[in-house]
This record gives C-alpha cells, structure tokens and sequence, in this order.
C-alpha cells in the first residue's frame, strides 16, 4: 500500500506521530507526505529521518498564494528549487473557488498555478493537484501543459470530468471517502486502476468517526475498490501500489 498524499506534519497528528509511523511502516510499502509553506522544513526533516518509507512533495495550497506577497512565493519557489534531491513532486499545487471566491483572487491563483507548473516542468517532477470546487477549469489549466505525471489529488468532481482527466492520460486519486462518495464509487467501478491512485490527506477525511486519519486507512479504499471491481483487494493493491511508483519513481 502506498498513501500518495498526507500531511504527517499537521498539528493534530504531531502528538501520536511517532506511533502513527511505526505502525504504517509494519503495513505499507510507502507514504508521501506534503509540506507547505508552514512546514515545508519540518517536512524535509520527516523525509530524512524516514528514508525509503516517507517520501515528500514540496508545493503551495491556493489559499497560502492567496494570502502572500509576489516576492514570498517567488521565495518559496527557491525554497523548493533547494530540496530538488529531497522530493518526488510538486505539489499540491492548483485552485480552490470553494474558500477563494473573489474573481481577482482566483485571477492571481490561477496565474500563480501555471507559474507552479512550470516549475514541475523545470524540475522534471510529477504534480499533484489541489482542485476544490474548480475541478474544470484546474484540467483546463494544466491540458495546456506538456506534463504527464498528473495526479488529482482528492478528487471530487462529476464522472464525465473523471473520464476526460482519465482519457488525458493523467491519474486520479481515489481517498478514503470512497466508500461514502457516489462519484468516486462510479469512478472505482468504471474506470481503469491502470489510472488510480489511492490517498488519505491524514489527517484529514477520516472514514472512522471522532479518529484524525491516518495513511494505514487507505486499506478502507482498497477493499471498496475490489469490491467495486469484483476483485481480490491484494491484486488490486498491486496494480495501485505501482502506478504510485511509476508516478513519483518510488
């Protein structure tokens, strides 16, 4: 099992985290971890204490583009240019019109993501994008682009979309709300695991009640995946388990 997408620096994991990993490390093969601008170093550190199991994305939530200076994000490029030999991609990176209403703010993200992806292509690294409530016009943004790495991370569209990213050849990140999610159960059902990847966004999006999630949780979606699929979850584990590493080259 691979956790494509976490946060193990977020403040509510901090105080188990210890025990969160060792547990992780007894039933997964991997686990990346984001860091962004509040702990993008917290999460360097993470990745080198945990070589060979944590593997770390640099990028920026559209909220954080939103909040800073030109020269701030400008900055935190160089930051992320620095840690080139600690990553395995960018991001997240992308939009969000859900917290981000204002037409110039999403003007101005949006001009900051195509900059951010430009980077990626500079860097040669994969990207995983951030798309809440924007999922049309993240596609848009990045179909223009000459990468072909691309996850969506979290995603929440409608099916049809689902199918453009898929036939785009570019990947989807099923999390754990699958089992609960209509889409996603649709996405699970019809799509190919050849396009698949699977996430918790821990600790976040937690499919057990009053418990922060954690990245061991993505069996949760694994076995709805092979239900859905009419499969073993182990066989669909394998196929999940290498599309991740094609992706980050894990």
């Amino acid at each position: 099992m691979i956790d494509v997408h976490s946060h193990l620096n977020f403040p509510t994991m901090k105080d188990n985290l210890d025990e969160i990993i060792k547990d992780a490390k007894e039933k997964m093969e991997a686990v990346i971890t984001c860091g962004l601008v509040n702990d993008l170093k917290e999460s360097v550190e993470l990745h080198k204490n945990n070589k060979n199991f944590i593997y770390l994305t640099l990028g920026i939530h559209p909220e954080d583009v939103e909040g800073m200076r030109n020269e701030q994000l400008e900055k935190h490029m160089d930051l992320i240019r620095e840690h080139k030999n600690d990553i395995v991609g960018i991001g997240e990176i992308g939009l969000d019109y859900h917290w981000i209403k204002e037409e110039n703010s999403q003007k101005r993200c949006k001009n900051w993501f195509r900059i951010f992806l430009n980077l990626a292509k500079e860097m040669n690294l994969p990207v995983i994008l951030h798309s809440r409530k924007a999922e049309k016009d993240t596609f848009e943004t990045v179909l223009k682009t000459d990468l072909n790495n691309v996850v969506f991370h979290h995603f929440s569209g409608n099916v049809t979309l689902a199918k453009e990213i898929i036939d785009s050849g570019y990947y989807i990140s099923m999390s754990t709300i699958t089992p609960t999610n209509k889409n996603l159960l649709k996405i699970a059902e019809r799509f190919p695991l050849e396009n698949l990847v699977t996430e918790t966004d821990s600790p976040f999006n937690s499919p057990f009640t009053g418990k922060i999630n954690v990245p061991q949780n993505i069996n949760v979606t694994i076995n709805k995946i092979a239900e859905k699929k009419e499969m073993e979850p182990e066989e669909v584990d394998k196929i999940l388990t290498k599309n991740a590493k094609k992706i980050f080259l894990i």
